[in-house]
């Protein structure tokens, strides 16, 4: 579940207040990370955090503004106790992601006998989200040629939609399938337990309304 941080108090107008208020006045000022290719979303913007712009605790030095308020990414992971599985929700987004070895055999791009289940549990939570558009990522360790890997985890991850496309039974629901090999790694290549869970498949779609 995702956890939502507590309304923060009115602050009073002070010394203190006014530190508060400029540091966060900053650190809005700055834009939202944006990828220009690969997986990942920025930040959203909406709805901006109200501020008053005139209060006398700001104490802005003249003719500065404060800058447009941004809700900053809020992230709820979940992850079995072996680590094969995990589910990331953010403000926008759920992404699930799974290691290749439970959905194929090793060097394989066929789901194995477990996988059915597992991506059923996805397609719930897609129906759950009403969400019409999927992104199913696929991504490998570094061993073996660069092109063997972006071919291996573009299969994987074809194999991975057709499966969710047979859970879901829609034709309202389009797909952005990337086989991205060794590229974006999320742990140590140098280390096998690091290497397993860079080999993996990623299915990610906006939470619902969005």
């Amino acid at each position: 579940m995702t956890r939502h941080p507590p309304t923060p108090p009115t602050l009073r107008r002070g010394p203190l207040a006014a530190a508060l208020l400029t540091a966060a006045a900053l650190l809005t000022a700055a834009p939202a990370p944006a990828h220009a290719t690969g997986p990942g979303d920025p930040a959203r913007s909406e709805p901006p955090v109200p501020l008053d712009a005139h209060a006398s605790g700001l104490r802005l030095r003249k003719g500065a503004k404060l800058a447009p308020g941004r809700v900053l990414d809020i992230k709820s992971v979940i992850e079995t106790g072996n680590g094969t599985e995990r589910r990331v929700d953010t403000n926008t987004n759920v992404t699930f992601a799974l290691q290749a070895e439970v959905l194929f055999d090793k060097d394989s791009s066929s789901l194995n006998g477990a996988a059915a289940q597992r991506i059923k549990t996805i397609a719930d939570e897609v129906r759950k989200q009403r969400a019409t558009t999927l992104r199913v990522f696929g991504f490998t360790d570094n061993l073996g040629s660069a092109d063997h890997g972006a071919l291996l985890s573009k299969e994987r991850a074809n194999a991975v939609q057709r499966q969710l496309a047979k859970e879901l039974g829609s034709s309202s629901i389009s797909y952005q399938i990337r086989g991205y090999g060794e590229d974006y790694p999320i742990a140590d290549n140098a280390t096998e337990d690091g290497r397993r869970k860079n080999r993996r498949v990623e299915v990610s779609f906006p939470r619902q309304g969005r």
